[in-house]
């Protein structure tokens, strides 16, 4: 069997881990399929370092543009493969053979406020639309996501398959005293803090998450600081708005994009970790933060409360007063903390790349052979 892969989202944020972890795994358990990776010219030798079942084919064109409509079909009838599959939710409708998307969310089509334009929603729901109606098999990474494409998209259940993401092996272990030393001194770490990690968009509700800090910081708790991990802050001039207005400058800050070593180290030192949003399609960042011991405080929305279970304290992100009392009962109830540092690790063992990536490819092989 031959499967082609879209990989030119390696680098991305969300979808690039889940395509990274894709390919490892594939690479690590089935040495038989021959794997064709479509990727832009800087990653074209990313085959090396999986398995010698890998290659990979330039595919030039850019992410959404109208040229991927065409030359993604043409590079796909030259190389033939058995199934392709496209990790994202454009699916060229020019491609002929069977194929596979993932849609990790409905991000878009829930909230078409935090899109630049009306073109950007014409276009997310229409390719939706094209990807759900003409691939063979829908991936998805939890129920809420899934019941959120029916409610969507006229597609049948039975062709919308769940498969959980996972976390990255490194948050599992344990960084020696020396790296943790070396993260408090780096970032001046001399007080307890609130950590929030992931992109900086309107729906993470972030703007929120402050203003519960602020008022957090008039109670017990007014040498708390908050660290805001994720993009920079100019992506988002309301949270620079927020600061300003509850004169929190000393006490909030933005430490943009950080490698995973550094951010396991975090997840470890952090008081709790605040995952607030508004819309998840799966929620990385709390199962990172309860593989590495912090209780988590989290939303009661789309698939939160399905992925981290009853090993964290749900709130409603609309609602600044629940954020700030799941936050407050954290930090003052030892016992609660406890609790939930233990319950999260064993809830974040529920979740595996290696059986994910086990179903993805019974998957392929499923579609294939159908050919």
């Amino acid at each position: 069997m031959k499967v082609a892969i879209d990989a030119r989202k390696l680098h991305d944020f969300g979808i690039g881990t889940y395509i990274r972890n894709l390919l490892r795994h594939l690479a690590r358990i089935d040495r038989e399929t021959e794997y064709v990776l479509l990727c832009h010219e800087p990653d074209m030798g990313v085959a090396d370092q999986l398995a010698p079942n890998f290659r990979t084919v330039l595919e030039p064109s850019a992410n959404y543009s109208l040229r991927e409509q065409f030359h993604v079909p043409w590079l796909l009838m030259r190389e033939k493969p058995d199934v392709f599959h496209a990790p994202h939710y454009v699916l060229p409708t020019a491609v002929r053979c069977r194929s596979v998307v993932t849609i990790h969310d409905c991000i878009h089509l829930m909230f078409p406020q935090y899109l630049p334009n009306r073109a950007a929603y014409v276009f997310a729901r229409a390719a939706m639309w094209s990807a759900t109606r003409s691939s063979d098999r829908i991936l998805t990474v939890s129920e809420a996501s899934k019941r959120d494409i029916l409610h969507f998209f006229n597609v049948p259940p039975e062709k919308i398959s769940v498969v959980y993401n996972a976390i990255d092996e490194r948050f599992w272990v344990e960084p020696n005293a020396e790296v943790v030393a070396r993260v408090r001194e780096r970032y001046q770490l001399d007080h307890g803090f609130v950590l929030y990690a992931g992109t900086i968009k309107p729906h993470k509700n972030l703007v929120r998450l402050i203003e519960a800090f602020a008022e957090l910081r008039t109670g017990a708790f007014e040498e708390l600081k908050l660290l805001i991990i994720g993009d920079e802050i100019s992506k988002l001039p309301a949270l620079r708005r927020a600061v300003h207005k509850h004169k929190l400058h000393k006490h909030v800050r933005f430490l943009g994009f950080l490698p995973d070593d550094t951010l396991a180290v975090l997840y470890r030192l952090a008081a709790v970790f605040v995952f607030p949003s508004l819309y998840e399609g799966f929620g990385l960042p709390p199962l990172e933060a309860m593989a590495s011991g912090a209780p988590v405080v989290t939303s009661n929305v789309s698939s939160l409360p399905e992925i981290t279970g009853d090993a964290a304290v749900l709130v409603d992100p609309y609602d600044v007063e629940s954020i700030v009392d799941g936050v407050r009962r954290v930090l003052t109830d030892p016992g609660l903390a406890g609790d939930m540092r233990r319950k999260g690790l064993a809830r974040a063992r529920d979740f595996s790349w290696e059986r994910s990536v086990s179903r993805t490819l019974e998957i392929y092989r499923l579609v294939g052979s159908c050919n």
